[in-house]
């Protein structure tokens, strides 16, 4: 696994409309050389904002969005169109602009889908789906994903992986339902720790005063049980994206500037 990298913008908004330029060019350089690209994106303030401001890119027609796969790294276990899922949220802020393949946006099941509200059979059918799109060059059963972003919560979770909880612990399934998550609503389907390392890239984001400490614990070498997000880490590459505020409880040795 790879070495954290930190990146420490101004403000929140500086910080959206940078790691929307980055991945624009990461899907850029990947369609570029295989012919397509894989990303799985984040809800909450920070991915969403940054979908927000990829929309309003001007670059964003760089990319060829008929040959970008889009998956999540956690869902809200809700009705389908509930305005709390986070793909809901993704296609406000940026899905209904682009001309996405909706074959390729692989959300992950709702609570009204085929299985109902049995939140692990919903899981069970996304970690089937993910293993019908790894091919043999891929690293087990899931896609070995271009970027794969993450939000970071206060309590140091990341998709719906929080401290202590089983889901955390898992070691095997790429996909689990959770139960009983301190954060509403309970319910949810969630990427596990094995999945998100399959990714060549994975992304942090944290934004704001409430993330600080979350950070600072993260990168102290914290356990991954007791901090999920010091456990994201990517193949190739780990980028810790913040604001001034985020990285306010970090020394500052901490955080040359990373490359592109």
């Amino acid at each position: 696994m790879s070495t954290p990298q930190l990146v420490v913008h101004h403000d929140k908004e500086l910080m959206a409309q940078a790691a929307a330029a980055r991945l624009i060019t990461k899907i850029v350089d990947a369609q570029a050389s295989r012919g397509e690209a894989s990303v799985v994106l984040t809800g909450g303030r920070n991915g969403n904002g940054l979908l927000a401001a990829l929309a309003a890119a001007p670059a964003r027609d760089a990319i060829d969005w008929s040959r970008l796969d889009l998956w999540w790294g956690d869902e809200r276990f809700l009705p389908e169109g509930d305005p709390e899922r986070n793909v809901t949220q993704a296609r406000d802020a940026l899905l209904d602009q682009v001309p996405v393949d909706p074959k390729r946006v692989h959300a992950m099941p709702a609570s009204d889908g085929p299985w109902g509200t049995d939140v692990d059979a919903a899981a069970e059918a996304y970690a089937a789906e993910l293993a019908l799109a790894a091919g043999p060059e891929n690293h087990g059963s899931v896609p070995t994903f271009d970027v794969l972003m993450l939000g970071v919560g206060p309590d140091t979770h990341v998709a719906s992986l929080f401290p202590e909880l089983p889901a955390v612990r898992e070691t095997e399934r790429t996909v689990v339902g959770v139960h009983g998550a301190p954060k509403p609503p309970p319910t949810r389907v969630s990427l596990t720790l094995p999945a998100i390392r399959s990714a060549r890239e994975v992304w942090l984001l944290a934004a704001g005063e409430d993330k600080a400490e979350a950070v600072a614990i993260a990168l102290s070498g914290a356990g991954e049980i007791q901090a999920p997000a010091a456990g994201a880490q990517g193949r190739r590459r780990t980028l810790w994206l913040l604001d001034a505020t985020a990285a306010s409880q970090l020394p500052r040795s901490l955080y040359p500037p990373a490359s592109p």
